[in-house]
């Protein structure tokens, strides 16, 4: 599967250095176009989930350990496995749907369409999995009826949300900004003041000096999480398309490898400075790390439920409300619990996702012709 991984992570890089360069000064506007700021803070909080809030300082002591990662530090390696580069993902498929598909409706094909919405509905059910998995680690001492009874909640909290757009776009801002206050509080109560933030975020060159090998898996570990991020990718891509303002191609490209590594890169600074450090979370801190963490999950499963709801045909205007809430918190619930009876994993959905992409490759090559036409001349409308 790291075989096969690895040409996907090499044809997709490639695929976005040809766009850009192509197509550098195409606009770029999606259905419902918003100001930069609010897309990139709807892509942030969707396009993530609670593995930023509660992974880093579970993993910082692995990769100190681990001699496959002995090339640099564990900060850098934690920013590699979710900052930077890894947002061309994100860029090569919001490229695709705001400019590919409404030509190609690939995605129109009854069975993409239903592939698309299974690969949606098994990584919401695997990030509330997830979510219900870690949350003893946070929680001390937490029950199992208030761990279920936790997820079922926030679950149902994502369906609302996901009935209207407006509640999707309010909550994608206000989680971004709390999201930056709990950097803030956690850099304060640590006392490192600025002088011992900006020494720890100095690991994070550690990254872009080995910067080629964070292209093809280090370990089985990289491996799970870059067909994570594949596995999010397409599904990711087709929901903020349509938020794109008119940005030009390479302004979102620069937008997405950029903007969202900013605040990754100063929250795993401030962790490292707590794992260095060997401060201690506990009480307030912790409860404010679980509470963003939910409002992360919320995030993620509002925005992937109405966006496979809308491919399938099940919206809140077709079946109404009560009926919507109903079925979709059943079945989002329902097979997060099933999770932890299958041997499911993220790894089988991402070969799904970048067999997805092969199907995008093959039909672009075969309509390769008109495409181009079609797209250079509204680049040269654009010019």
């Amino acid at each position: 599967m790291n075989v096969i991984l690895s040409i996907a992570i090499l044809v997709t890089l490639c695929t976005s250095l040809v766009l850009v360069i192509w197509f550098r000064n195409l606009k770029l506007k999606g259905s419902d176009p918003l100001p930069l700021m609010a897309f990139m803070a709807i892509l942030f909080t969707s396009g993530l989930d609670v593995g930023l809030i509660m992974f880093p300082l579970t993993e910082f002591p692995v990769y100190a350990a681990e001699a496959e990662y002995g090339f640099t530090n564990p900060l850098a390696i934690e920013f590699g496995f979710w900052g930077f580069l890894v947002w061309g993902f994100y860029f090569l498929t919001t490229f695709y749907f705001c400019v590919v598909e409404p030509k190609l409706k690939l995605f129109e094909i009854g069975w993409v369409k239903l592939v698309n919405s299974a690969v949606i509905i098994a990584t919401c059910a695997f990030t509330g999995y997830l979510f219900l998995s870690y949350l003893p680690t946070y929680i001390e001492g937490i029950s199992a009826p208030l761990r279920y009874g936790l997820v079922a909640a926030v679950v149902l909290a994502a369906v609302l949300s996901s009935t209207d757009i407006r509640y999707v776009k309010w909550l994608g801002l206000g989680s971004t900004v709390l999201f930056f206050g709990l950097i803030a509080l956690l850099w304060l109560t640590s006392g490192a003041g600025i002088g011992g933030l900006a020494k720890s975020m100095s690991n994070i060159g550690g990254y872009f000096a080995n910067l080629p090998r964070f292209t093809s898996p280090l370990t089985d570990y990289h491996a799970f999480y870059l067909f994570w991020w594949f596995a999010w990718s397409i599904m990711i891509g087709q929901f903020v398309a349509r938020f794109v303002g008119g940005l030009r191609t390479y302004q979102l490209m620069i937008a997405l490898l950029v903007l969202p590594s900013i605040p990754i890169a100063l929250w795993f600074s401030v962790l490292y400075v707590y794992h260095t450090e060997a401060i201690a979370l506990a009480g307030a801190l912790q409860g404010s790390m679980v509470v963003v963490g939910v409002i992360f999950v919320i995030n993620s499963l509002d925005s992937l439920t109405r966006l496979y709801s809308e491919n399938l045909g099940l919206t809140v205007k077709r079946i109404g409300g009560f009926a919507y809430v109903a079925a979709h918190w059943a079945l989002l619930f329902g097979l997060i619990l099933l999770y932890q009876f299958t041997p499911l994993k993220i790894e089988w959905i991402g070969l799904v996702v970048i067999g997805i992409y092969c199907a995008i490759y093959a039909l672009t090559f075969i309509k390769r012709d008109a495409l181009i036409g079609t797209i250079e001349s509204e680049t040269a409308d654009h010019g």
